[in-house]
């Protein structure tokens, strides 16, 4: 998959070619190691997470490395005059890392929150609640600190993207949050920075049932709802088109005034 984002096919870069918005493919913990190809960004902390089944996802301080990572990305591009900044992901099996964030920071239980992530069967989401019924048993995240969260039972594009969302709050970036995992990095960092929700937009709601609770926590309304469940930043490249215009609107539309256009009350 990540091959083929460096070439090109996948969804994000498809609907970022139409609309206009440039990418960069950050490895920030793929299990596979790259001959350097052309393209992608080398930020790797470690080679894939822990079965959170059997013990914490990662150490605490590989989950500092991940979001000090996503802050230094924000940091090399923030003097590019950025218009809009949007964190997507590609992780497999990363909607049980997101829904196990939520149920750590809220208490919800797994069967109440856990969708279908690609579209798998009953018996197949059947284990997947009880897989994050029994990490949350083993680990013990405390709802108090997200990074021991994170560091049981997240993941590291998780991570990567508590930092983007940290850094493009500290630099007044505007953030388009994607769906169901960038919603976890969202109520992480405003855990970790209330204010952080200040500069974020969220670009659409998943087809993940307990997105809408993500964005209730953070108090966002979404702006669009097309049932998507993709990932990889493509509810967020979308959104930016329509926030794109909606700012053109304000800037360029003539008023009434402006236009000579005459108002009448009858």
């Amino acid at each position: 998959m990540t091959y083929n984002f460096l070439r090109g096919g996948a969804a994000i870069t498809v609907l970022a070619r139409h609309c206009g918005v440039d990418i960069e493919v950050v490895d920030i913990g793929v299990d596979y190691e790259f001959p350097s190809p052309r393209g992608l960004r080398d930020c790797k902390v470690r080679p894939g997470t822990n079965n959170f089944t059997r013990g914490p996802a990662m150490r605490r301080e590989e989950t500092v490395q991940s979001i000090e990572t996503g802050i230094r990305l924000v940091e090399e591009v923030a003097s590019e005059n950025l218009f809009l900044l949007g964190a997507g992901d590609m992780g497999i099996g990363n909607t049980s890392s997101a829904a196990a964030v939520l149920c750590a920071l809220t208490g919800a239980l797994p069967r109440d929150v856990v969708g279908r992530g690609t579209g798998i069967d009953d018996a197949t989401w059947g284990r997947k609640v009880a897989s994050i019924e029994k990490g949350l048993d083993i680990n013990r995240p405390d709802p108090k600190d997200p990074l021991d969260v994170i560091a049981k039972v997240g993941g590291l594009e998780i991570g990567a993207m508590i930092g983007v969302i940290l850094g493009a709050a500290v630099l007044r970036i505007p953030m388009v949050l994607d769906g169901f995992i960038s919603g976890a990095a969202a109520i992480l960092a405003r855990r970790l920075c209330p204010s952080v929700t200040d500069v974020l937009f969220a670009s659409h709601l998943s087809a993940e049932k307990s997105h809408v609770l993500m964005l209730e926590d953070l108090k966002l309304a979404p702006l669009l709802d097309l049932e998507m469940r993709l990932g990889e930043g493509t509810g967020a490249c979308l959104a930016m088109g329509l926030i794109e215009a909606a700012v053109r609107i304000l800037r360029e539309m003539a008023t009434f005034e402006s236009a000579g256009v005459k108002q009448r009350i009858l």
